[in-house]
């Protein structure tokens, strides 16, 4: 199998890119031992569990030659109607769980590439490897300084998926990087959690507090979090070269916006059941339901007003602990604003660097 026949084949399954590199040890390997030893990688303790692993792919499929990176277009622009008690999900959850969009796709490629004669694994985010550093290495993108994957025409709106295999194909060039000098990702961010070009402290970041995150949200970030109630999207919104991004043409990643376009206080009544229901075959399941009502919380708190209130007191005496604690910090802040007139007025600073 020629190179253009890969490239052939991955469209025809489905993916917008398709790049090669050449399998060893990672380009940013040493990056991520250092990332590591500064915790930056918080509570997500199989990061650094899995860092040899992550480190050369090898490690995960001997005698591997390739590596095939995918990437996938998610741009939409319909997004949910902004109204102050709705919550903003990232634009990735708009539609289908990409995990399970995407892992078919790669197996019908990993299929082709079997009857070749090579071995494959495939990794759709969920296995210990470098997509971004691979991304990178195979010319799909470069490093933004957010840590995001920029692509020309796609801008930073695209899934990355990595094939693995045993077959021996000619490696990309790796794209330039033009990030120049602009740094409005960095400027961006609610919680200045990008601490200097190309370096991301989760621990910080929106999105790690909001999905990875199973404990509770640091108080001092609290604030900054706004109305984001699953992911954050305001390093990618800022950064230029999504002026290039083209909307994405795979049904399956049409926006499922009716769950996502409810009053917040309304989800706070969901059990269980309930929201596995709602949310069923989105990525927001990610979050489990004591997670995604303590966000909800967390968002109220900062934008919720008198008539959120009999919800929130209802969420503190939730059987979740976690759920109870941030529904009685939201009641504190909703009772202080209305004591200040009602006014919703940020307390933290989030000025740029």
């Amino acid at each position: 199998m020629t190179k253009e026949q890969l490239r052939q084949a991955a469209t025809s399954a489905g993916f917008d890119l398709c790049g090669v590199a050449r399998a060893g040890r990672a380009p940013h390997a040493e990056a991520l031992v250092i990332w590591l030893q500064a915790d930056n990688h918080g509570a997500m303790e199989w990061m650094r569990r899995t860092a040899d692993l992550r480190c050369d792919p090898v490690h995960l499929l001997p005698g591997a030659k390739s590596v095939v990176v995918l990437a996938t277009n998610y741009y939409r622009q319909t997004q949910p109607e902004t109204k102050r008690d709705r919550g903003r999900f990232a634009r990735y959850a708009w539609g289908a769980d990409y995990h399970e969009v995407l892992a078919p796709r790669m197996e019908r490629l990993a299929a082709l590439l079997a009857s070749e004669g090579g071995r494959q694994k495939c990794f759709v985010d969920g296995g210990p490897v470098l997509e971004r550093d691979w991304a990178a290495a195979s010319g799909i993108s470069w490093h933004g300084k957010s840590t995001m994957g920029i692509h020309p025409k796609l801008g930073t709106w695209f899934f990355l998926s990595v094939i693995l295999t045993t077959l021996d194909f000619d490696p990309d060039k790796a794209l330039p990087d033009r990030c120049g000098s602009c740094t409005r990702c960095i400027d961006s961010c609610p919680t200045q959690a990008i601490t200097a070009p190309y370096i991301l402290d989760a621990r910080r970041c929106i999105s790690y507090l909001t999905i990875e995150n199973k404990a509770a949200i640091p108080l001092e970030l609290r604030e900054a979090i706004g109305d984001r109630i699953f992911g954050c999207d305001d390093c990618l919104d800022a950064c230029p070269w999504n002026r290039f991004a083209q909307a994405a043409h795979d049904a399956q990643s049409e926006p499922s916006l009716p769950a996502m376009d409810k009053p917040m206080r309304e989800y706070l009544s969901l059990d269980d059941k309930a929201f596995k229901e709602l949310f069923h075959g989105s990525a927001v399941l990610r979050t489990k339901r004591r997670g995604f009502l303590r966000n909800v919380c967390v968002a109220l708190g900062n934008k919720g007003g008198e008539e959120d209130i009999p919800a929130l007191r209802q969420a503190a005496i939730d059987h979740e602990p976690l759920v109870r604690e941030h529904a009685e910090w939201a009641l504190t802040r909703i009772a202080d604003r209305m004591a200040d007139g009602g006014i919703y007025q940020p307390r933290c600073s989030t000025e740029s660097r």
